[in-house]
Formats: C-alpha cells, sequence, structure tokens
C-alpha cells in the first residue's frame, strides 16, 4: 500500500481540525542556542502549509537523549524560539507532552495556530521497548486532536524508529507522509536504485562499525568508495601499516580485510588515503605534520601521533574522483572538522560537491552538520539529508518502522481515530 501524502491531507481539507505533526527538532544547541537551525527550516514547509490552510497544528519532536525525564537542558523551548523567529508566527510551548498543559492548551487552538508539545522523550513511553507502554502514549497523543484530527509524519531524521511519536501513533490516526519525508525517500531511492554513474559514495565519521552493513550493501551498487574520517585507520591497519595512537577497531580488521578482498575481486574500487594529517593529540592548536600513509609513526611524535585529518595528496584524489561522478553520496567528515588546523579534508569534499554537475547528496548528521559549520549554503548540494541514522538504514536496504505504518495506517474517516 502507498502511503498518502500531505496533498492528500490538504485536498480532504483540515481547516477546524487538530493535526498532529512529528517534526525533526533535535537541532545542535549551545548554552540554550540553536546552533544549527537547519532541521527547523526544513521542517517549516508542512508546519505552515497545514497553519495557512486552517488547521491547529501540534507539532511533536524529540531533542537529545534525556531518558524518559523532564531535563531542562533537553528543552524544546530554544527550537520553539527559533521557529516562531523564522516563521513570523507565534509557536506556543506546552510544558509537557500529553499532561495537562498539553491537553489545555490544544482545546484552546484557534485555527492557524501552532502548538510544539515538550520534547517527547520526557517521557520513557515514547522509547519503550514494551509496545503497550507506547500505544497508551500514543492513544493520549491522538486524544489530544478530538474527533476529526490527523497525523503527519514529517521526521525524516526519526522514521528508523520503532516510537510511540513515529511509530505507534500511525495506528491511532488518519496518517500522512510528509513532503519532507517523501523528498528523502525519493533521493535516496535514486541512490539504490538505478543511479547514473559513475556513483561515488564517500565516508567518513569515527567508527567503521558504524558502517559495516551501509559498507556491504554499496559495494553491490556504488562504483567507487572514497574513505575517510577516523574510519579510515581500520582499512590502513588491515592493509599492514601501523596508525599511531589514531582511532582504531582492532575487532574489525578483519571485516575490513575481507571488504578489501572483495573490492580487489571485481566489486567497487575502494579508494584510501595515501597521506595523514598526523597530530601531537587530539587539540585544535596540536602540533602536526603530513605524512605518507606507509610512516605514519616515522614523524616527530611517533607511536603517539594520531591522525586528526586526511593529507593534501588525498584531498586532490578525493576531489578529482567526485568532481569525475554523476552520483555522489557523503557520509561522514574526513577529519576533526570543529578544528580549523583539521578542517580542510572536509572542506576539500564539501567543494568538490559543490562542483559536481551530478547528483549530490549528503547524508545528514554530522556531515550536514560540517557543511554549514564551514560555510556552505544547502543551495549548493542537490540534497542535504535531515536523517544521517534513517539515510544509511535505508541505504543498509532495512525496513524504516516510520515508513511502513505509514503504508498501513487507517483511512480518513476510519473508526477509532482518537481512541
Amino acid at each position: 500500500m502507498t502511503a498518502k501524502t500531505l496533498d492528500d491531507l490538504l485536498q480532504e481539507g483540515v481547516a477546524g481540525r487538530h493535526v498532529l505533526v512529528r517534526s525533526d527538532l533535535n537541532v545542535p544547541l549551545d548554552d540554550g542556542t540553536v546552533t544549527d537551525d537547519g532541521r527547523i527550516r526544513a521542517s517549516l514547509p508542512v508546519i505552515t502549509a497545514l497553519a495557512d490552510a486552517g488547521a491547529r497544528v501540534i507539532v511533536m519532536a524529540h531533542l537529545g537523549r534525556p531518558q524518559g525525564q523532564a531535563d531542562p537542558k533537553y528543552s524544546l523551548r530554544p527550537a520553539a524560539d527559533r521557529m516562531a523567529e523564522l516563521s513570523g508566527r507565534d509557536v506556543r510551548l506546552a510544558d509537557d507532552v500529553t499532561g495537562d498543559s498539553a491537553r489545555e492548551q490544544a482545546a484552546a487552538m484557534s485555527d492557524g495556530d501552532i502548538l510544539l508539545l515538550e520534547n517527547v522523550r520526557f517521557d520513557p513511553r515514547e522509547t519503550s521497548k514494551a509496545d503497550a507502554d507506547r500505544e497508551t502514549l500514543a492513544a493520549e497523543m491522538a486524544a489530544l486532536t478530538g474527533e476529526h484530527g490527523a497525523y503527519v509524519d514529517d521526521a525524516f531524521g526519526a522514521v528508523h524508529r520503532r516510537h510511540a511519536s513515529v511509530y505507534d501513533i500511525a495506528g491511532r490516526l488518519p496518517s500522512y507522509q510528509g513532503a519532507l519525508v517523501a523528498r528523502e525517500l525519493d533521493v535516496l531511492s535514486r541512490l539504490t536504485g538505478d543511479p547514473d554513474r559513475p556513483y561515488v559514495v564517500v565516508l567518513g565519521g569515527s567508527k567503521v562499525s558504524d558502517k559495516l552493513a551501509v559498507i556491504d550493501n554499496l559495494m553491490e551498487r556504488a562504483d567507487t568508495l572514497l574513505i575517510g574520517g577516523g574510519m579510515l585507520f581500520t582499512f590502513l591497519k588491515a592493509q599492514g601499516h601501523e596508525v599511531g595512537a589514531s582511532l582504531l577497531e582492532e575487532d574489525q580488521v578483519p571485516v575490513v580485510t575481507e571488504y578489501l578482498r572483495r573490492a580487489q575481486d571485481g566489486g567497487c574500487r575502494i579508494v584510501l588515503p595515501t597521506d595523514i594529517v598526523m597530530a601531537s593529540g587530539f587539540a585544535a592548536d596540536a602540533d602536526h605534520e603530513v605524512l605518507p600513509v606507509n610512516r605514519l609513526t616515522a614523524g616527530a611524535h611517533g607511536e603517539k601521533a594520531i591522525g586528526l585529518d586526511i593529507g593534501p595528496e588525498t584531498r586532490a584524489a578525493f576531489g578529482e574522483e567526485i568532481r569525475g561522478a554523476h552520483t555522489v553520496f557523503w557520509n561522514g567528515p574526513m577529519g576533526v572538522f570543529e578544528f580549523e588546523a583539521f578542517a580542510h579534508g572536509t572542506r576539500t569534499v564539501a567543494e568538490a560537491l559543490t562542483e559536481s554537475q551530478g547528483l549530490t547528496v549528503v547524508g545528514g548528521g554530522d556531515s550536514a552538520a560540517a557543511v554549514r559549520t564551514l560555510g556552505f549554503e544547502d543551495s549548493q548540494f542537490g540534497h542535504i539529508s535531515t536523517g544521517g541514522g534513517a539515510s544509511l538504514e535505508y541505504l543498509e536496504g532495512k525496513t524504516l518502522p516510520g515508513v511502513s505504518a505509514l503504508e498501513t495506517a487507517p483511512a480518513a474517516g476510519q473508526a477509532g481515530a482518537g481512541a
């Protein structure tokens, strides 16, 4: 069954109806200030479209991992304030998820109003492994909408979670796929279907163990894998190189060795760095030098040296591969981009993507934060995903609970919507 869309809901009519919208407002904060509002900006089109059509919009979202406790540092207040600034609308914030404040404010809403519930993860039932707990919370969420409510899932960053506000709620209300989720699925399906070639995948980040399944799956689809970030040292170790004090997952060396063997036997090309920026320690002002991969411990800091970025020779090679591709997917920074001295590899990859004439997809998470931190505009890329983990699980070939739930959700007018 195909999920119904936001357009379907708008055509049915939303004026005077309460509509629950699951958005992704899991934004980085610094002392209560939103430092990257990309996810808020991406969420606003659906929220404002519903409000403009006269819906009474109740937004649900999470922030961080408060472990089922109402922790002020994970409050959605900064997100609500930023939503109000960007939209030019009043955005009220309930004091709880489905408690007295949420119920009273939902009941008092007028057409076009926007209410944001407090962090859904303040309620331990949101992430409970017990179906009954999540279903009870979902019923309380649905009850906020009254007799003619509806649910829109526009939080792609959470669709890989079997949580109450993502999965269970879809069985309680007529449910629809938000425009952001639809866009994400459309782009990712192009990466796993029949992408324009050459198809280059750039993988970075800290741990190779986080990306084993996606590497395994993409080796059957991509033409070239470019490996950077902390995960590259496990690959170099598998080739017999010494990596000093660099991040290394020794237990994954056999798995990586098998990937390298598969590549040699005719699978996709795996391109590894040929030089690394090795530093005296993990610090922004650490002394550092560029060394070839076969001499990473031969520099001034010997076995204590730690690799924090790819070197200039590798940057040039990676850039050439990316610019020559017709499809590029990038997930994970090439180095510690938060430190200027070690941001050159990540910046080079981003610049190469902006110069590519093909489809370029930035796979959310740290990659999305990196391009914005380094001064790039979202419009310079074909697509910036709002869901790092969800993107990877889709590319692994996994079923996403939040997506499948929409495909089996009750139709409009079906009994039990607010039960």
